[in-house]
């Protein structure tokens, strides 16, 4: 399975970012294997749309699921029409949140976590 985790560095041992749209890194890992490729987000800055470009530029790499530790209502809108499945709560680091995914540990979320604008600034959930 090909999946999408919010990261804040390249590498499997990095922390899982609370952030979707403005996180530091999506890696996009085959969970078969481990194997994974590690994409800088270039909408970590944006004002506005982060959430929306972000999830576009995750589908656009063929991932099934996303696993993040939050997930505001216009990236969870974009996921969901991509047909992707949306894993909420994560946190720890990226390779124990994938195993404890493949675990059954964490479950799919039908709605969004936070409210818009989550990423700059502005703490905690709905």
């Amino acid at each position: 399975m090909k999946i999408a985790i919010t990261a804040t560095g390249a590498n499997l041992e990095a922390s899982v970012d609370p952030r979707f749209g403005r996180c530091a890194c999506f890696l996009v890992v085959e969970t078969d294997d481990l194997s994974f490729e590690a994409v800088e987000n270039p909408n970590v800055a944006l004002g506005g749309g982060a959430g929306i470009q972000s999830a576009q530029l995750v589908a656009s790499k063929g991932v099934t699921h996303v696993l993040t530790g939050n997930c505001g209502p216009n990236a969870h809108q974009t996921l969901s029409a991509a047909g992707i499945v949306i894993v909420v709560g994560c946190s720890g680091v990226v390779r124990d949140a994938i195993e404890q995914y493949k675990a059954g540990q964490f479950a799919a979320t039908g709605e969004p976590n936070v409210a818009s604008h989550f990423g700059i600034g502005r703490r905690g959930g709905r």
